[in-house]
C-alpha cells in the first residue's frame, strides 16, 4: 500500500498546482487541479478564507505571495493547500499545532 503524505492528500482532496502548457504557449497561469473531491474543496474554502485573516503562518504566506504579485484566488488556493498539509502534519505526529514552530 502506498504512504499517505501531505501530497498525495492534496491531489485526493484537488487542492495540488496544475500547470498548463501545450508546445510553444508556456506563459499560461497555472490552475488547482479539481482532479479531487469536490465536496472536501469546497469544505476547505471558507476554512481557508477564515485562516487568512488569523492564522499567523498564512497570513505570512499571504503578505509573500501578494508582493510576489498573485492574485487573489490563488491564494486562497495556496491556503487550502497549506490546511491540507498542517491538518495532516498535525494528525500524524498527534501534537497540537503550533503557529511559531521553527523549521
Amino acid at each position: 500500500m502506498q504512504d499517505l503524505t501531505p501530497f498525495v492528500l492534496a491531489a485526493f482532496i484537488g487542492v495540488s498546482p496544475r500547470i498548463r502548457q501545450s508546445g510553444t504557449s508556456l506563459a499560461q497561469r497555472g490552475l488547482m487541479s479539481k482532479m479531487g473531491r469536490r465536496a472536501l474543496r469546497k469544505a476547505f474554502f471558507m476554512p481557508a478564507l477564515v485562516a487568512l485573516r488569523f492564522n499567523p503562518v498564512l497570513i505570512e504566506m499571504k503578505k509573500r505571495l501578494l508582493a510576489a504579485g498573485k492574485p487573489k484566488m490563488t491564494i486562497v488556493g495556496a491556503a487550502m493547500r497549506k490546511l491540507v498539509h498542517l491538518i495532516y502534519g498535525v494528525l500524524k505526529n498527534k501534537t497540537p499545532f503550533e503557529p511559531h514552530f521553527a523549521v
